[in-house]
């Protein structure tokens, strides 16, 4: 299976904590999966990705790192001292990798240990009708001839999170069964418990769209349907399936998607049929009570489902998994496979029961060292000569039926009077006899004991049903992950936890036990009490991880739902979708205030000058719910400074509150904690305004920032050597207070970064010689007056990795802003250049050719160290600044007045245009340059459409690139999505859809609602698409995209509006968190 995330989207905090949490899981190490599978949060550990977990095959290695491609060396058939044969017709077209052709019979080496009783009597010469026979020797090549055009290749999208998979993308190997029934057989890890998107891709290259009608709840198998009148071009043959035919020594062929290749056929040799399944990993999916057989075929990524076959072209086991520190593959025997298929042909459940808990097979050595009596070894050696050993007890699962009946150690004798020594025997019994009461003889010790345990349906205790809330997913806790960790089969588990549960740390492989103070032991109890809350509200909630079980944990929640719609997934056991059905979401706050009033206690005079500002500060708590503009996280934290106590205006810098987007959590006195919202986002400089209704906080006795006047309006500045006090807030939030000097002022420099997101630049920067640990805070004099604020500055280092820096700003940025607020009660009008600049020495301006008398003009006015100022990049090509400022120009003048302070000209209010006097190839020039408006909220809408989300381009991808393709800008793409699935990347603009030029946002929907995608007959609504041109229109859309780099492309893309229903985001102020959601269906 291939797998490449994420319901959620890509590179999130949530992730990070996962990946943190995967890599502290103890994994066993070299055996894998042979799907091929890009799971949504894969850890970080190289060793762990090589050794452990599924067989993993990216379908976009270069989005995963190095992937090497090494030929296998094998013989002509000259060398090996065979005829040589024609090539054969898969061979010259599918280009398979075919071995020489065995002309030698194997012998039988030894019998399976479980024979199935409804193989007797069956012989492999009633199979000669096959007419695989040439020149009355067994051959491979018509045997494979005839097998390849019943094995498919599989594409399916794991649409969410769910139990033991996570959302993303993977291609896997299955074949027909049943061709009249249209049944392909494929691994359980493949059908996939998740609600799944799939499709086959048959030799002929021709698509049919599979719906999972069954998975088994433990053993590695489940089935797909396919509408067989869907194929035009070739009619598939049944392969028969034939488990009593597995032998030690049998020479086989795997066929299947093998790396990721459309066909591939490895050669093997069976080598063992006892073997005991293989361990993938603690929370993984793992099989248990069944034996394995094994054989030294090199199976790698993608061959997931790929059948075993003999010579005669039966299949004899399923390929599941292997190992990646050697050639050993691991293929599920197909008893208990012929069993289902015979009920799901028929369209009948599949019994399936378990007294929960798990049993290994041990050899008679083993057995004795655990006391079993010598009496019971004869008569079971006697009785079952081929076996060499007996079920043993290896865990019971807590609460679970054979919770105090059965212990670790036992040995199992019979079952309801039956001697039982095989898995198959034992799951016989259990899944006939579900509901009822079996009786097991057990030896322990020295001792024998008879006990009566019921048997349980073990449907009971697979979920088939989850709740989507606040962008996670939580589903009851499965028999897989009971077994896995120890813990009773009850509970909520956490699969993602989205944007609601994140706040409260439940991250994935948490179990919720109760939210608000009301228990949740089941899905439907978690989402009533979930139902009951308030939105806005925060609450506690407890849970605890499934790495430490014992250890409860109490955290508190915020409620936030308006962001996603809160809703219960069923699956359809007849067609394998999921339905959903909307829940009652929690309320909105009512408009009446409850004011809550906080005590602000006097600092010690040993923190001064702390005490005349604490009663600023606050702490602000952002939340992301999507990651648009340019985000890799969803949580941030950091100090705000209030500005303006009436009206409710809080400064922060844009490290604390980075977007518009999101919740704001103000805590004041680390008392009292207040809903806001964004309300501001300065465009160049790095500082954000948050607003909140000041009657939330009754008589708390908050005050304004007393700035410094002469600071504040540009007189003074901080210069180096100057005394200053820091006071900041702590990890703790408690004051820190240091006194220290200036060490130096320098411009603020910051990396493009990747993805784009804004970047603090055209900005003079102040740092401390002694400088504390903090999360930020103000520079302030011995009476608190501030003179400058000490912020975080956000950008990465060349490796792309996120960096935070600690630098001062003078509080004269804010005066602007500030001065509006007060007089106008609106923003100021921020204009730019829209370049960047970066300063010069007069030396190095002197070589560039600028006049002496101009030099001398500059040190008699610009002070002891004069710098000028030249234009380091243009930042947009589509501004109208670029057109006329060249990078290297030398900026000397600005309407008529010397410029040495880049606050003169990196952020322009008022001026629509400004005229600049330059330097440019050693000749002074004058312009007259434009100034663009900046928004001061930017990102105003952001659209939904197959998993991708779309947006005009922000102000940091304008400086990424030459020009702009288009005005409709991928931000983002979630995991398990068509986007994902199909090439469309965060990076690409949309150029057109089905051949229609789209350049903007609007034009992009109104197309997409002109082609009436939601009007669509789907296959399994019963209607028949009559043409091949009828089944593309319904099911892809083509579209242009575009990189960075100019490189066009066109994509195909499967609308999915079912899993993946198309919305909106517009800007409202109007709204309690400036945003409402507009849904398209």
């Amino acid at each position: 299976m291939d797998h490449s995330h994420s319901e959620k989207a890509m590179g999130t905090s949530e992730q990070a904590q996962e990946r943190q949490q995967q890599q502290r899981r103890q994994w066993p190490s070299g055996r894998i999966r042979s799907g091929s599978y890009t799971p949504q949060r894969a850890t970080a550990d190289p060793e762990i990705n090589r050794n452990a977990g599924r067989r993993l095959s990216n379908p976009y290695p270069r989005l995963s790192g190095e992937v090497r491609i090494s030929r296998r060396k094998s013989l002509t058939y000259a060398e090996a001292g065979v005829p040589a044969r024609r090539r054969s017709l898969a061979y010259a077209d599918l280009m398979a990798v075919f071995y020489p052709p065995n002309t030698i019979s194997q012998p039988t080496v030894t019998e399976t240990p479980f024979e199935s009783a409804q193989w007797e009597g069956v012989n492999d010469i009633q199979l000669d009708n096959l007419q695989i026979y040439e020149s009355g020797v067994a051959s491979w090549e018509p045997t494979l001839e005839k097998a390849i055009n019943s094995i498919v290749s599989i594409k399916a999208q794991c649409v969410r999170s769910f139990d033991t998979e996570t959302s993303g993308t993977y291609t896997a190997t299955g074949f027909v069964v049943d061709a009249e029934a249209g049944l392909i057989l494929s691994n359980r890890h493949v059908v996939n418990p998740a609600p799944i998107v799939a499709q086959a891709i048959f030799a002929n290259y021709e698509e049919v769209e599979l719906q999972p009608v069954y998975r088994d709840p433990v053993h590695d198998f489940g089935f797909f349907r396919f509408d067989p009148s869907r194929l035009r071009f070739m009619q598939p043959e049944s392969i028969r399936l034939a488990p009593h035919k597995a032998k030690v020594g049998m020479e086989i062929r795997v066929v299947g998607n093998d790396a990721g290749e459309k066909l591939s056929i490895l050669a093997g040799t069976l080598a063992r049929l006892d073997r005991a399944a293989p361990e993938y990993g603690v929370g993984e999916y793992n099989d248990f009570n069944t034996f394995y057989l094994q054989a030294a075929s090199g199976t790698s990524g993608g061959s997931s489902g790929s059948p075993v076959l003999d010579i005669y072209g039966d299949a004899v086991a399923l390929n599941a998994g292997g190992s990646s520190r050697a050639a050993s593959s691991f293929y599920l025997p197909l008893n208990r496979i012929v069993r289902a298929l015979d009920l799901v042909r028929r369209e009948q459940p599949v019994p399936r029961g378990t007294i929960q808990a798990e049993f290994e097979h041990l050899p008679y050595d083993e057995l004795r060292r655990l006391g079993l009596d010598v009496s019971i070894e004869t008569k079971m050696r006697e009785a079952f000569p081929a076996s060499q050993g007996m079920l043993a007890v290896r865990a019971v699962l807590p609460k679970g039926p054979a919770d105090g009946s059965l212990r670790s150690g036992d040995i199992i004798v019979s079952i309801n009077g039956q001697p039982v020594v095989d898995f198959v025997r034992f799951e016989d019994i259990t899944d006939t006899n579900v509901g009822k009461d079996i009786q097991l003889s057990v030896w322990r010790g020295n001792k024998g004991y008879d006990v009566r345990i019921g048997v349980q349906d073990i449907e009971a205790i697979t979920p088939h049903s989850y709740v989507e809330v606040g962008g996670g997913v939580v589903n009851e806790v499965s028999y897989q992950i009971a077994r896995s960790y120890g813990i009773p089969a009850v509970g909520v588990y956490v699969a993602s936890s989205g944007h609601v549960l994140s706040s409260a740390s439940a991250w994935r492989g948490s179990v919720v036990e109760s939210i608000g103070g009301t228990l949740t032991p089941n899905l439907e109890r978690f989402a009533a009490a979930f139902s009951m809350l308030r939105d806005g509200s925060r609450v506690p909630i407890k849970y605890f991880s499934l790495e430490q079980p014992h250890k409860q944990k109490v955290s508190i929640m915020n409620v936030t739902t308006h962001w996603h719609a809160m809703r219960m997934a069923n699956r359809d056991m007849r067609t394998g979708q999921w339905i959903f059905k909307n829940l009652e979401a929690p309320m909105q706050s009512p408009e009446e205030l409850v004011p809550q009033t906080a005590y602000i206690g006097r600092l010690p005079s040993s923190l001064a000058p702390a005490d005349k500002v604490w009663p600023s500060v606050v702490l602000l708590d952002f939340h992301c719910p999507y990651l648009i503009d340019g985000m890799k996280g969803t949580q941030f934290l950091g100090p705000g400074l209030i500005i303006d106590k009436d009206r409710g205006y809080i400064v922060c810098d844009r490290d604390t509150v980075p977007i518009g987007v999101g919740d704001v959590y103000i805590t004041i006195a680390a008392s009292v904690v207040l809903v806001g919202k964004v309300d501001f986002l300065h465009p160049v400089y790095n500082f954000a305004i948050v607003k909140y209704d000041p009657r939330q906080i009754g008589g708390t006795q908050v005050e304004n920032a007393r700035f410094h006047p002469d600071y504040l309006n540009g007189r003074q500045k901080l210069e180096q050597g100057d005394s200053i006090f820091i006071v900041g807030v702590s990890g703790d939030q408690s004051p820190v207070v240091r006194h220290t000097r200036v060490a130096s002022r320098s411009m603020v420099s910051t990396k493009e970064c990747l993805p784009p997101r804004f970047r603090c630049i055209n900005v003079e920067g102040i740092k401390l010689n002694d400088q504390p640990s903090c999360q930020g805070g103000v520079l302030c004099d011995d009476d608190g007056l501030i003179k400058g604020l000490w912020t975080g500055v956000s950008s990465q280092d060349s490796n792309h990795k996120d960096t935070t820096t600690m630098t001062g700003f003078d509080v004269s940025i804010l005066r602007q802003t500030i001065e509006a607020l007060a007089t106008t009660g609106e923003y100021p009008d921020v204009r730019s250049l829209d370049v960047e600049l970066w300063t010069i020495r007069l030396a190095a301006a002197r070589a560039l050719g600028l006049d002496p008398k101009r030099i001398q003009q500059i040190e008699e006015t610009g002070g002891e160290n004069p710098r000028l100022l030249y234009v380091l990049g243009v930042l947009t090509s589509e501004s109208p600044a670029s057109k006329h400022l060249h990078t290297g120009d030398i900026i000397l003048e600005k309407n008529g007045a010397l410029v040495y302070n880049v606050n003169d000209l990196g952020v322009i209010h008022d001026d629509k245009s400004v005229e600049l006097v330059v330097l440019r190839d050693g000749q002074e020039k004058t312009l007259k340059i434009p100034t663009t408006q900046l928004d001061g909220m930017e990102t105003k809408r952001v659209v939904h459409w197959s998993g991708a989300l779309v947006q005009e381009p922000y102000r940091a991808v304008h400086e990424q690139v030459r020009r702009l393709p288009s005005k409709v800008y991928v931000s983002c793409t979630l995991y398990g999505s068509p986007a994902n699935c199909y090439g469309l990347r965060p990076g690409m603009w949309i150029t057109e859809v089905e051949g229609h030029p789209v350049a903007t946002v609007d034009d992009f929907i109104s197309t997409l609602e002109g082609l009436k995608l939601d009007q669509v007959q789907q296959p399994d609504s019963g209607a028949k698409v009559e043409s091949a041109q009828d089944i593309q229109t319904a099911r892809y859309v083509r579209i242009t995209v575009v990189n960075k780099s100019e490189v066009m492309r066109v994509l195909s893309l499967r609308v999915d509006n079912h899993y993946w229903p198309p919305w909106e985001l517009v800007r409202d102020p109007n709204t309690p968190s400036g945003w409402r959601s507009i849904q398209h269906i």
